[in-house]
């Protein structure tokens, strides 16, 4: 699932960068699966559809469809997908720009707004009042959840919330009995506080795969090395100790008001036979391939230049939200 970028977003000053990155993400996806796009009106649509046939993209492999947004990150407002049992169900939490920091009606509304008009089909959604952002959470499959205390705490999302009573929230809603709470890592140019997918991920039940700083100069030095040391601490659900495959952080890039951006290959993708891996013209990118390509034997290794969205604080994996298959297994067009 991605929402395209439009001139309403943020990224009106370098649209046409962001429209070329949408196109490689749309391409590696589409080899393997299908995606489902999300535009802004039908103008937008009509621009999009033209964008995709001028790149030779394989239109029988994405589904179109409209609502409004204020920003294209949809792994933070779009659906949660719980399988087992019969059907998949699709969860909807609260999305507030991250802390109430930007806009985010629209993009609070988009996933009610498709389901009520069968772009999921007859998937069932449950919404939910607990601000929870998909980027926020790394789960494992098998009852375990990896997130920060930093982000998940923090009072602009669920003031009165606490580690306890969000413990007993995963359990009844996601199947969650293991939470493993990182209290240390962040990445300067972050605003999302401290989100997971930048620092930390699951490979498998057993792996995970974090970003490692090696400079002691470095402002995300002290931080990270203080994450690391709290991985080696963690136990799995059989108390063994996790593989940890440390990937390290491409140089420092910086915008043009001399912000660092968040650049993380920890914001990897996993689709179906290959795994998407942001790189940033680094030559650190290679390292980083080669890492998670220990991780996912099997898997393709794609690299996807990320430079352009990392310049609105983000990248592939917060670009992107994975549905299970079925939830579109009949074409929807608006």
């Amino acid at each position: 699932m991605l929402c395209w970028p439009h001139a309403g977003t943020d990224w009106q000053d370098c649209l046409d960068a962001a429209n070329s990155t949408y196109i490689e993400i749309t391409r590696a996806i589409t080899g393997r699966e299908t995606v489902l796009v999300i535009c802004n009106d039908r103008q937008h649509r009509d621009a999009v559809l033209q964008m995709l046939a001028q790149a030779g993209i394989d239109s029988r492999h994405v589904h179109l469809a409209i609502t409004p947004t204020n920003d294209t990150w949809v792994r933070d407002y779009g659906p949660l997908a719980l399988t087992g049992g019969n059907a998949a169900r699709l969860l909807d939490f609260a999305f507030d720009g991250w802390g109430n920091k930007y806009p985010s009606g629209l993009d609070n509304a988009s996933t009610r707004t498709l389901h009520a008009v069968g772009v999921f089909g007859d998937t069932e959604l449950q919404s939910h009042p607990l601000v929870l952002e998909g980027g926020s959470i790394e789960v494992d499959g098998e009852g375990t959840l990896l997130s920060t205390s930093r982000c998940l705490l923090d009072s602009g999302r669920n003031p009165g919330e606490d580690r306890h009573s969000l413990e007993r929230l995963f359990g009844d809603l996601l199947g969650i009995d293991h939470v493993l709470w990182l209290d240390h890592g962040e990445l300067q140019g972050d605003d999302t506080d401290g989100h997971i997918d930048m620092l930390a991920r699951f490979c498998d039940a057993g792996t995970i795969a974090y970003s490692q700083c090696r400079e002691s100069g470095d402002t995300n030095y002290d931080g990270l090395s203080a994450m690391e040391a709290q991985l080696r601490e963690f136990r799995n659900r059989d108390g063994k100790p996790y593989r940890l495959v440390a990937l390290p952080l491409p140089r420092p890039v910086f915008n043009a008001s001399g912000q660092r951006l968040p650049a993380s290959y920890a914001n990897f993708l996993a689709i179906n036979g290959a795994v998407l891996v942001p790189v940033y013209d680094d030559p650190a990118d290679d390292t980083a391939r080669k890492h998670l390509a220990a991780c996912f034997p099997g898997r393709d290794i794609v690299p996807v230049n990320c430079l352009t969205l990392i310049h609105q604080h983000g990248s592939l994996h917060c670009a992107t939200m994975q549905l299970p298959a079925g939830v579109l297994e009949s074409r929807h067009e608006q």
